[in-house]
């Protein structure tokens, strides 16, 4: 899993639900921000169109009466008030002049100016009144009051029109704006679009792929592969689940190989019951085998028989270890056919491989006698005349192969397919049939059976019969001490 990015679906829920209100959200502020800018600028235009209009009564009329009150006599300079406003219309020219630029600015700068002749104008009238200078003279500076005036109402009706030229050009300015905006919130809501369909896409296949890695991996343990395990997790919420079901297989795989391990010990344990059982008929017969050589007064056979016996015995029941070195599995072997051969004189001859070289390699104990048991029983035996078998080892790479051989009238084509059939299948001999006379021990099946346990190979014997005689062998791994399972018995030597 360390190759993929872990993604949780809430968080990218929320990431692309933040990413696409942003990109819907970016036009529709930038187009605020500018419908607010362009709106303060109309608003202080009409704010200083307002303020120069509320001066123009005053240039055009008022200062003029006030002046003519003056020279009439009616009041005094200080008492016309002119002197205040004209102070009111230079302040108001002075901060409209602070706040436009281009030419409105010009035109304020120059009507600033013509108020100071105006003013100059004014104080001439004032003191010449106080100087009692003639009425006609002081009525001649107020008309010149009076054309100053309308001279600067005329440059503020000039601001206006400049004011009004901007204001143009601001709603033009205005309306390329408001088509820009238009144009990046269709860009953009498009570009939301996409993001929402590709992040939709991401997270969908996200899924998808996480729960078709659930899906395959239960698939493949529902078809016996337990070693399979949920990789390719890449998203959080499923991330648990996936886990929980490789603890299920983990588990799943544990117990199934505990019942695998039951199963081979049951199996074990069934043909250790069968090798516990000992063939009376056999036993019977070298007994008597032995008393009639004793009878006859000779005492070195009734030695060899017994020592045959003793051999076969002992190493038989191994003091119950499953595993013994390959030169005692061959003695036991030899201790039979001796023991077989004072029986059936000379219709039996018989050669069993020496390999004390092999002492410190183990093998399961009984796999040989069976396979010359059968031999003897279903070969020599009902062949005219004498016959041989050879029991040979032979040493590959890792490997020993153990063929047993007899001269005997082999068997038909559809008995040696019965017999391989047989081998097949998985229910072990019954005991009491091992125990009829003339049938081989525990039989091939349990021997085939107990080399594919011991070594977990799915094919153990290997039969091959014609008219000249039977060859059964098996291959098994070579296996120390140390090779064998720590659950398994062997025998010392």
């Amino acid at each position: 899993m360390r190759g993929k990015k872990i993604t949780g679906i809430s968080s990218e829920v929320r990431q692309s639900v933040s990413m696409i209100a942003i990109l819907l959200a970016i036009p529709v502020i930038i187009g605020l921000l500018v419908m607010i800018l362009y709106s303060s600028r109309y608003q202080a235009m009409i704010q200083r169109m307002d303020a120069v209009a509320e001066l123009k009564p005053s240039l055009e009329k008022t200062i003029a009466e006030d002046l003519f009150a003056v020279a009439a006599g009616r009041k005094t300079y200080e008492e016309s008030g002119v002197r205040y406003t004209l102070s009111q219309i230079n302040g108001t020219l002075d901060k409209l002049s602070s706040e436009t630029a281009g030419n409105g600015h010009l035109q304020l700068t120059i009507a600033r100016r013509t108020m100071d002749t105006m003013g100059q104008y004014a104080l001439q009238v004032g003191e010449g009144m106080k100087s009692k200078r003639p009425i006609v003279e002081i009525e001649g500076i107020v008309d010149e009051v009076r054309n100053v005036g309308r001279l600067v109402a005329d440059m503020l009706d000039n601001f206006i029109t400049e004011e009004i030229a901007d204001a143009t050009i601001t709603s033009h300015r205005l309306h390329q704006w408001m088509w820009v905006a238009s144009g990046a919130e269709v860009l953009l809501l498009i570009g939301a679009l996409w993001y929402s369909r590709y992040s939709t896409n991401r997270i969908t296949d996200s899924i998808h792929s996480s729960l078709g890695s659930m899906e395959n991996t239960v698939r493949r343990i529902a078809e016996g592969r337990f070693g399979d395990r949920v990789s390719g997790m890449n998203v959080e919420e499923l991330q648990e689940l996936g886990d929980q079901i490789n603890e299920m297989a983990n588990q799943l795989e544990t117990l199934i190989q505990e019942t695998q391990q039951k199963s081979e010990h049951l199996a074990k344990a069934e043909l250790r019951t069968m090798q516990a059982q000992i063939n009376p008929h056999f036993l019977y017969n070298t007994l008597d085998t032995i008393v009639w050589q004793a009878e006859s007064g000779k005492a070195d056979e009734v030695v060899r028989l017994t020592r045959s016996l003793s051999d076969f015995f002992r190493i038989s029941l191994s003091s119950g270890a499953d595993w013994i070195p390959v030169p005692q599995e061959l003695k036991h072997v030899s201790a039979y056919l001796s023991i077989q051969k004072t029986r059936y004189r000379d219709i039996l001859d018989y050669e069993v491989d020496e390999c004390e070289e092999l002492q410190n390699i183990y093998m399961p104990k009984l796999l040989l006698q069976p396979l010359v048991e059968n031999a003897l029983y279903h070969g020599i035996k009902t062949k005219r005349g004498g016959g041989r078998i050879e029991v040979r080892v032979k040493v590959g790479r890792g490997t020993l192969t153990f063929t047993v051989k007899d001269n005997g009238k082999g068997m038909s084509v559809e008995r040696l397919m019965a017999v391989q059939e047989s081998l097949q299948e998985e229910t072990t001999m019954p005991v009491q049939q091992a125990m009829e006379p003339g049938y081989s021990g525990f039989g091939l099946r349990n021997v085939d059976l107990r080399i594919r346990l011991f070594y977990r190979k799915q094919k153990g014997l290997t039969i091959r019969s014609d008219c000249d005689g039977t060859e059964v062998s098996f291959t098994i791994p070579i296996k120390t001490r140390e090779e064998i399972d720590h659950d398994e018995s062997f025998s010392r030597g």
